[in-house]
C-alpha cells in the first residue's frame, strides 16, 4: 500500500495536505501493462531527478497493451517525486478515466497526448517537457541548431508546431499529429520539447538528447557570435549515426542503467 500527500480530488475542497491511499495494482492488472505502469514512473522520478519537471504541469504518457486506447497520465495533483507505478491514470481517448480513481488528470495533456497516440502506432510512449532551455530554443527564430554533437544526432528528427495557446482545443490536435509526421521529437513553439518512441526507454532517450542539445545552444550563444560550425557534410553523417545508435541505447544500453539508477534514487516509484 503505497500514500501520497495529495490536493483532494474535489477541487472545491481543496487540502494540500490529504492524505490519498493508493492501493497497489501489481498482479491487478496484466504484466504487460504492469511493466509498462513501472517503467513510466520510473521515466516521470528521473524527469524530476535532472530537474526538468515544472512543478505537476507537464506530462508523460504511455500506450496500455490492448485493443482500447487507452494510456496512462500522470495524476494532476501529484509532483513527479510521488508519481508511482499504481498512482498512474488509465485514460480513454474521451480523457476520462476508465477506472475508479482518486485523482485528476489535466485536458491539456490529453490534447496533445491522445493526438500523438491516436496518429501514431509506433508512440507507445510521449514525454513533453516545459524546462528553461527547451523553451528558448522553441523560442528562438532557427529552432534547434547543429552547433553541438548532441544536437546533430537528434536534430532530423525535430519537428515543429507553432503556439496556439494552452492546448485545451481538440481542434489543435489535428494540427499536432500534421506537423508531427512521421518525427520522434518535437519543439512546440514557445511552449517546450517533445519526444516519442516505441517504450518509454526510448522516448526518455530522445528527450534525453533533445533537452542536452538545447542546454547546450542556450549556453554556446550566450558565450557570443564567436561560433565554430561543423565542417559540411558532419551533420548529416551524424544524424544517421543518431538514427542506428538511439534504440540500441534504449534497449540494452542507458535505459536500463537509468532504470537502476531510479531504483537507487527511491525504490518507491515501483509500487
Amino acid at each position: 500500500m503505497g500514500r501520497v500527500e495529495a490536493i483532494s480530488r474535489g477541487m472545491d475542497e481543496i487540502s494540500p495536505l490529504a492524505s490519498v491511499e493508493i492501493p497497489s495494482l501489481e498482479g491487478k492488472v496484466s504484466e504487460s501493462e504492469w511493466k509498462i505502469r513501472v517503467d513510466l514512473a520510473a521515466a516521470y522520478r528521473l524527469v524530476a531527478h535532472y530537474g526538468w519537471d515544472d512543478l505537476v504541469f507537464t506530462h508523460l504518457s504511455a500506450r496500455v497493451p490492448g485493443p482500447e486506447h487507452h494510456f496512462l497520465l500522470n495524476p494532476y495533483n501529484l509532483m513527479f517525486e510521488e508519481v508511482t507505478a499504481s498512482s498512474l491514470v488509465k485514460v480513454g481517448m474521451d480523457g476520462l478515466p476508465v477506472e475508479p480513481t482518486a485523482f485528476i488528470t489535466n485536458p491539456a495533456g490529453f490534447t496533445i497526448h491522445s493526438a500523438i497516440h491516436m496518429a501514431r502506432p509506433d508512440a507507445q510512449a510521449v514525454i513533453h517537457l516545459h524546462t528553461p532551455h527547451g523553451q528558448a530554443v522553441s523560442a528562438h527564430g532557427d529552432g534547434l541548431m547543429p552547433l553541438t554533437q548532441t544536437a546533430m544526432l537528434i536534430r532530423d528528427e525535430v519537428a515543429y508546431h507553432d503556439y496556439e495557446g494552452v492546448a485545451v482545443d481538440l481542434d489543435e490536435r489535428e494540427r499536432i499529429i500534421a506537423d508531427l509526421g512521421d518525427k520522434g521529437a518535437m519543439l512546440l513553439r514557445n511552449h517546450g520539447t517533445l519526444a516519442v518512441g516505441e517504450t518509454v526507454g526510448e522516448a526518455f532517450l530522445r528527450i534525453y538528447f533533445l533537452e542536452r542539445a538545447c542546454q547546450a545552444q542556450i549556453l554556446a550563444l550566450s558565450a557570443g557570435d564567436n561560433l565554430n560550425n561543423p565542417p559540411q557534410g558532419s551533420p548529416e553523417v551524424t544524424a544517421q549515426q543518431g538514427k542506428m545508435g538511439l534504440k540500441l541505447a534504449a534497449g540494452a544500453l542507458a535505459w536500463p542503467a537509468l532504470l537502476r539508477k531510479a531504483y537507487r534514487l527511491d525504490p518507491s516509484f515501483a509500487t
